[in-house]
């Protein structure tokens, strides 16, 4: 990657105008076109940077970029906004010079993303640490709030400030941000309640409307329907590429951040659904008996949600849309207001409701973000205002904003005059006097305090008697018609008496960009910018603590009769402030451009431009740079880029710089009138002079390339031979040790060939002759063995014919049954008892035998396996044992419940605090808990019941509450009788005549029915003074309820009645419980 040294390194056009050779007006736009075709949309004017609106993302502001700006002279790369807020943050930081940069432009040039853009460069440069982290997360994040409430969609750009904002960033010695204080100048608040054609309203309406969630629209009485507002215009509710959803989270995050609590801001979104509520009061003309007309409200539902919104009595605000008050010393007149009267009111109220909300959150904010410390702090000042205004229809708005920007140009044109004569005084150069155009008298024209327009306007606001927009404007023809720079129809000068350019209704200033018509309608109302003191009471009197601070003049106890100032007034005033703020600090400026009026990437209009460059005043800015001397720069630098163009200074210079440019200059053929030597710097007059530096630097350079690529190949070239050379010999070596290696290798095989035949040879002929000897020694022990076998026969023969079948058989048996036992040690079958594997009998005389074996070792597996039970395990299997000698084969149900281990306790009544008083009430130990259902004889349904068995008795107790319904003692039972099939049902017979016989017997229904009477039947067989427990297992029987006896008929059931058991009565001797077959 090349590495840039330079601003003049493969420049694109001309990166700075000072140097644009020829200048003129084409000349300028041609380069500016150039640059910004191909992606350069940064361009010097000496220190200022022209920023032309891209209208896209470019990867021109990565952290990457951030690094290669920081700590970098000027110059020393292409144009950027980052150089020129690093220029300034380090000149706050190392000088203690305080700084502002002022960034100006027409709306949709890209004035609010250049002052973004120059705060998050200096928070990245800036110091790191907890509390800066937050200070600088602070001032970031107040963008976002002062945006959704100050700017708005317009025909020139979809995020256009209404507003201008002027920050004062304060640091610290170190150059850590500590705060900031935020001034804004001249909302445009009548956007409040009228949008041109095609633009829209403030952002935060519709980012409240679409953004906010269904219970806070709920809360603040609002729909998410714009059309239902008549302040919100509806042609341009939505915009391409704003999310106001999205938008209306992060302006809520964002004020969380800055500090906001959340009763604040929810008494600010009540504020702005109240301006929404009051574009919604239309009013009705009412005639009264004395012939005067006066105002009624149409529909009042809108007047009443917006007093309960605010806390106001809704008689009073309705009595203050109907009425005026004007109070004179200690006189007090009362007057109805007609319609239009009364849509002015509410207009105005919305007006200033809106305009002093936003300038309360503009002192929230600086509450929360200015500096702790009270040291002095250097400050770094950022002014983002509205650019030259000329419009079709240019009303006061434009009149005031194009005055602020007369100031600016004034104070761009003298301090940069100063700064160029404080360099040349710095460097020991000769000052002389440059002549420029000196707007002072157009500002004069606008502010004198005798014969100023505003003056005017303000005396005229002030007079009694009727006063009109005619009778100011004959005020301006009256006083300022001499003037040369003021033209208007009526004028004493009678040139412009044909000019039919020029409407009657109004007036034309030249400006120092040019001439702008104004149309003297609304001048008068917009400067008086008046609120009935009805209205201003009638707000104070509101219960929300933030209406009350925003209408201080509507306190009762502190009348002040005196007329407010008006809004050109307050305005020059606060113009005069940020002047005399601004000529204390250094200037750094930002010139915005906008490329076309389609906000589309790409599109260069000459026309828009040239326009925007005449007004901004750029050419007067490049010939006021270029009065003197066009280029300046410091001696070392100089002499590092040039020192190639002399034989002395190449290729170092060991002496002082100011000599070695000295040298470097006197051999070049450039006249002496063409440069001068400051003190630190050299100063070239004229930019041909630069670039013939340039092009000689360059040739100088392409010689020197040559020069290094032919030693470079030289270099390479024997560089290269040498290592053949060397390589050569290596190989040649390598390859004579690989060639012996491999005919040492070829020896050595064939020797260790020669060998293995010989060795394999004699060990053939010893294995022959010790197999020979082998079969010689075998020979002689077989002849020997046979002999012996001989010579006994013959001596024992008599005794062997007498014994020998009784020992054969003797013998053979006694292998066959040996044969039998390890047979049977190998294939004996698992220890498990319910294994009925046992190996094949082989011999029938084993028959016997072998079943008996198999019965011993059955009772011996059974010994092994019944000696691992514990205590717990052998009562389970007794009771696993019980239940299937009662239900096996028996009842259906009992398969599935022989997996399923009897866990007694189903209710661990002994744990659960539902049951504790039951518990308590239980003297015996509980072996069985569980909820069974009662069965009741008269619709057959079943009843929860908690059913606890001890060895006593069993109990019935209430399953919600565990109130005690029964206690049976086990000996009055007298049997249990089940059903056949897969259900639960089980009914307990009572011993007739016994005291618990009373209510009759018991017909339950059990989940676990085949543990439960297996634990009934083992508590019976347990006791020996009574009869054991009769178990009945049938399909039908009878259960004995109260008087009468009942049958309990259990039928299959069928499939379209569902899976579950149901149970019904058919009369008063029949219970039919239907079984389902799958259950």
């Amino acid at each position: 990657m090349e590495v840039k040294t330079s601003l003049l390194d493969n420049m694109i056009g001309v990166g700075d105008m000072v140097l644009l050779e020829p200048l003129s007006e084409d000349s300028f736009i041609d380069n500016l076109k150039n640059r910004f075709d191909h992606n350069e949309i940064y361009t010097y004017i000496g220190s200022v940077v022209i920023s032309m609106n891209p209208y896209r993302s470019l990867p021109i502001y990565t952290p990457d970029k951030v690094e290669e700006y920081r700590n970098r002279n000027f110059y020393e790369l292409s144009p950027h906004i980052y150089a020129l807020a690093d220029e300034a943050y380090r000149s706050l930081r190392d000088q203690d010079k305080d700084q502002c940069i002022l960034i100006t432009g027409e709306s949709g040039a890209g004035k609010t993303e250049a002052s973004k853009l120059v705060m998050s460069y200096v928070a990245a440069v800036c110091g790191r640490g907890q509390e800066v982290n937050k200070v600088k997360e602070q001032l970031l994040q107040s963008n976002p709030v002062l945006e959704a409430f100050g700017n708005a969609k317009t025909v020139r750009n979809d995020n256009s400030s209404r507003f201008g904002k002027y920050m004062d960033i304060e640091f610290d010695f170190k150059g850590d941000p500590l705060g900031g204080v935020i001034s804004n100048y001249l909302l445009e608040k009548s956007r409040v309640v009228k949008q041109p054609r095609g633009e829209r309203n403030f952002h935060i309406f519709y980012q409240l409307l679409s953004g906010a969630s269904d219970d806070t629209l709920k809360k603040l009485k609002l729909h998410r329907d714009f059309s239902k507002y008549n302040y919100l215009s509806l042609d341009s509710a939505a915009v391409n590429g704003l999310d106001d959803a999205a938008n209306f989270r992060t302006v809520r995050n964002a004020m969380q951040i800055v500090g906001f609590m959340e009763d604040e801001v929810q008494s600010v979104m009540e504020l702005v659904a109240a301006v929404l509520k009051l574009g919604n009061i239309e009013f009705k003309p009412e005639s009264r008996c004395n012939g005067t007309d006066e105002s009624r409200i149409k529909d009042k539902n809108d007047l009443k949600e917006m007093c309960e919104l605010l806390g106001i009595e809704q008689s009073v605000l309705e009595r203050a849309f109907s009425y005026r008050t004007v109070e004179a010393k200690l006189e007090k007149v009362s007057t109805t207001l007609n319609v239009s009267q009364a849509y002015y009111a509410r207009d105005a109220l919305a007006k200033n409701l809106y305009s002093r909300l936003f300038s309360w959150l503009v002192t929230r904010i600086n509450e929360s973000i200015k500096a702790q410390a009270k040291t002095r702090h250097k400050v770094m000042g950022v002014l983002d205002i509205y650019g030259f205004e000329i419009f079709e229809d240019n009303s006061f708005e434009q009149f005031i904003i194009n005055y602020c920007n007369e100031k600016l140009q004034q104070i761009f044109i003298e301090l940069t005059l100063r700064e160029e004569q404080e360099e040349y005084i710095r460097e020991d150069i000769e000052w002389t006097n440059i002549e420029y155009f000196n707007n002072a008298i157009i500002c004069d024209l606008i502010e004198n305090n005798q014969n100023g327009i505003l003056a005017m306007l303000d005396e005229e606001c002030l007079r009694p008697g009727t006063v009109t927009d005619e009778t100011f404007l004959d005020k301006l023809n009256t006083i300022c018609a001499e003037h040369q720079h003021f033209e208007s129809r009526l004028s004493k000068n009678s040139k412009f008496l044909t000019d039919h350019s020029l409407p009657h209704n109004c007036f034309r200033i030249q400006h120092y960009a040019g001439k702008v018509l104004y149309r003297a309608e609304g001048f008068v109302d917009k400067n008086n910018d008046l609120l009935y003191r009805d209205l201003s009471q009638a707000m104070y009197k509101a219960n929300q603590s933030l209406i009350k601070q925003l209408f201080p003049e509507g306190n009762p106890a502190k009348v002040n009769l005196k007329r407010p100032p008006t809004a050109g007034f307050q305005f020059k005033a606060s113009v005069g402030t940020l002047m005399r703020n601004l000529q204390t600090k250094n200037p750094n400026y930002i010139r915005c451009i906008k490329p076309n009026d389609k906000k589309a990437s790409h599109i260069f209009t000459e026309s828009l431009v040239r326009h925007q460059v005449r007004y901004l005043g750029l050419m007067e800015n490049v010939r006021v740079r270029r009065a003197g001397y066009a280029f300046r720069q410091p001696y070392e630098p100089c002499l590092e880029r040039y020192k190639m163009l002399c034989k002395r200074t190449w290729p170092h210079w060991r002496g002082p710089t100011r000599e070695g440019v000295e040298v470097l200059m006197s051999g070049l053929p450039v006249p002496t009138e063409e440069f001068s030597y400051g003190r630190s710097k050299i100063f070239i007059r004229n930019p041909r002079t630069l670039f013939f530096l340039e092009e000689r630097r360059r040739q100088c350079l392409q010689d020197l390339a040559t020069l290094i690529q032919k030693i470079y190949r030289g270099w390479k070239c024997r560089t290269h031979f040498l290592l053949l050379k060397k390589s050569q010999i290596v190989v040649a070596a390598w390859y004579r040790r690989y060639a012996q290696q491999k005919k040492y290798q070829k020896i050595k095989s064939a020797t260790t060939v020669v060998q293995s035949y010989t060795r394999g040879w004699q060990a053939r002929k010893l294995l022959r002759e010790l197999k020979y000897q082998k079969r010689c020694e075998e020979a002689v022990t077989t002849i020997a063995a046979y002999w012996h076998g001989t010579q006994i026969r013959r001596e024992y023969r008599k005794f062997f014919r007498a014994n020998a079948g009784k020992k054969i058989y003797d013998f053979t048996v006694q292998r066959i049954m040996q044969k039998y036992f390890l047979g049977l040690k190998r294939t004996l079958p698992s220890m498990s008892p319910i294994d009925k594997n046992w190996p094949a009998r082989p011999y029938l005389f084993l028959d016997g035998v072998h079943t008996e074996l198999r019965r011993i070792f059955h009772l011996w597996r059974c010994k092994k396996y019944r000696s691992r039970f514990t205590e717990e395990k052998k009562v389970v299997y007794e009771e696993k044992l019980e239940a299937s000698e009662i239900f096996k084969d028996k009842k259906t149900l009992y398969p599935s419940s022989v997996s399923q281990p009897f866990r007694g306790d189903y209710l661990e009544i002994s744990k659960n605090p539902k049951y504790q008083k039951l518990n308590s009430a239980m003297e015996e130990k509980v072996l069985l808990a569980d909820v069974v259902n009662k069965i009741n004889r008269a619709n057959g349904k079943g009843t929860p019941r908690i059913f606890l068995l001890t060895k006593k008795r069993f109990i019935l107790a209430d399953q919600k509450t565990g109130q005690l319904k029964a206690s049976v003692p086990l000996p009055d039972v007298t049997s249990v009788s089940v059903s056949t099939q897969s259900d639960g049902f089980f009914a307990l017979k009572l011993k007739e005549g016994s005291v618990s016989a009373v209510k009759g017997d018991f017909l339950l229904s059990s989940e676990h029915l085949i543990e439960t009477i297996t634990q009934l039947h083992r508590i019976g067989a347990a006791a020996g003074d009574k009869e054991q427990l009769k178990v009945d297992i049938s399909d039908e029987f009878v259960v004995q309820f109260k008087h009468d006896k009942v049958c309990v008929k259990f039928i299959p059931g069928s499939p379209k009645n569902g899976n579950g058991v149901s149970c019904k009565r058919k009369n008063n001797r029949l219970l039919e419980v239907s079984v389902p077959l799958t259950a």
